[in-house]
């Protein structure tokens, strides 16, 4: 497939070729900026959150890479009307949906940047078509966040805190959303942030996010990190209520090949809180 000859506006330069008509643009709010020769580079967000996410930190690499931006589905403007309680019953089902993705945009050598489950969706995705992927950097990966004591395993909370944590969010979305942003995104002295998030959530479709915290927060990954073989980058926030540092150290010990970098920043989201921080992490290991 011919590309285009220069920056420019990619999303212009490629609709000749068909990219704004094909199914995951629609479904999944995919955009396309950047260096349309460039490596492509792409960014998955996190529970209850969209591609605008990524707004101080994607721009950082636009120069070298081929930015790819999209929205999980029930989340900013991906198409509602695509979402499959069958399919999205697992992380597998949006771990496909980033293969599609892929495939549709004839996107090779990927560096895939996946912020807290979507660290995971991306090592799923990795496994299952390797070929199509170049490095892997997780932003505050859990492969599991309840605690098994049988294993000796420590993901930061025990069986009843999450179980309490999803009738909450049952009962009252968005009174759990306006609670739980905050203490997710940490950074009291920002309180403009968590508020950014607190509307992340509100702007997420209920029913949707309720399923999808389900699938999230009970989730057991740990098998797949051993089945990794790309190279990865574990970005590990200080003082993070939702992946502390023992559940980054066991990511790192369980993933072949990987590297760790302690962020001194605190809190889930340091794609917000510490933009600068989480660009010069990637851009030196990369």
């Amino acid at each position: 497939m011919r590309m285009a000859d220069n920056v420019g506006d990619v999303q212009d330069a490629l609709e000749p070729y068909g990219y704004r008509d094909m199914r995951t643009t629609e479904r999944n709010a995919v955009t396309l900026t950047g260096n349309a020769l460039g490596q492509p580079m792409v960014f998955a967000h996190g529970y209850g959150c969209d591609q605008n996410m990524w707004r101080f930190v994607a721009p950082a690499f636009s120069d070298t890479h081929r930015l790819v931006l999209f929205d999980h589905v029930g989340n900013g403007k991906s198409d509602l009307s695509a979402y499959d309680v069958d399919r999205y019953s697992s992380l597998d089902g949006y771990a496909d949906d980033i293969l599609e993705i892929l495939h549709e945009n004839d996107l090779w050598d990927v560096v895939f940047v996946g912020h807290s489950v979507s660290a995971i969706m991306g090592v799923l995705a990795a496994n299952k078509e390797p070929e199509r992927f170049a490095k892997l950097v997780l932003v505050g990966p859990s492969a599991r966040y309840i605690d098994e004591p049988a294993d000796g395993y420590v993901g930061g909370f025990g069986r009843a805190d999450i179980e309490s944590l999803l009738d909450s969010l049952d009962s009252n979305y968005l009174g759990w959303s306006s609670q739980m942003a905050p203490v997710i995104m940490g950074n009291a002295d920002r309180p403009e942030l968590g508020e950014e998030l607190t509307n992340s959530f509100c702007r997420t479709d209920p029913e949707i996010a309720k399923r999808f915290a389900r699938v999230t927060f009970l989730s057991d990954n740990r098998d797949d990190l051993l089945k990794l073989r790309t190279p990865s980058l574990i970005l590990q926030c200080s003082d993070d209520v939702i992946a502390p540092e023992v559940v980054g150290d066991y990511v790192h010990r369980h993933t072949a090949g990987s590297s760790l970098v302690r962020l001194n920043a605190t809190g889930h989201c340091p794609n917000l809180s510490a933009p600068e921080e989480t660009i010069d992490a990637i851009k030196a290991w990369l």
